[in-house]
């Protein structure tokens, strides 16, 4: 095994900015490792946090398991009770958009379900949003919009129930 390196304090500002820019380069893998070199050293930045969750939710498609409970273990350690919601609803967002995309059986309820929980965390996010800040009403609208569009969004059909009488 190899012994990682750790970060100088004073690098710390610039690997954030790194990071970002290599999700913006569709590059999630180096992102999320910046992040952890980041998080090493100061292990409640919450710029690095965020930016690891979304370099995870980025990933949904190729590690979609593993990648989600990733994300969902990084976000306790947000600290702003907005975040934390807007977060949840886009980890539960991108885990339905992956779904769908990927089309397997079942997948349309689980998707739909997915959208569902995504909107109910916008709607808590919504409640504690910044004044002028509207992301979550965005997502939300997104949410709805895509079940809408796609007929095999819907609820899983509820099994029926048969009691046996002795």
């Amino acid at each position: 095994m190899f012994k990682l390196k750790p970060l100088h304090q004073e690098a710390i500002s610039a690997a954030v900015k790194r990071a970002e820019h290599y999700r913006l380069l569709n590059e999630p893998s180096p992102a999320e490792s910046i992040c952890l070199d980041v998080l090493e050293v100061e292990p409640d930045n919450q710029q690095a946090l965020i930016t690891l969750l979304l370099a995870l939710t980025d990933q949904f498609d190729q590690r979609l398991s593993a990648a989600v409970n990733q994300a969902r273990e990084v976000l306790p350690r947000i600290q702003d009770e907005y975040s934390r919601a807007y977060y949840e609803g886009l980890i539960w967002e991108r885990r339905a958009n992956s779904l769908l995309r990927r089309g397997d059986p079942g997948s349309g309820p689980q998707a739909y379900e997915g959208y569902r929980k995504a909107m109910e965390c916008y709607e808590r996010a919504e409640e504690r949003r910044p004044q002028g800040n509207d992301d979550a009403i965005l997502r939300w609208n997104t949410c709805a919009r895509v079940i809408m569009r796609h007929r095999e969004l819907e609820p899983a059909a509820e099994e029926a129930f048969q009691t046996w009488l002795e």
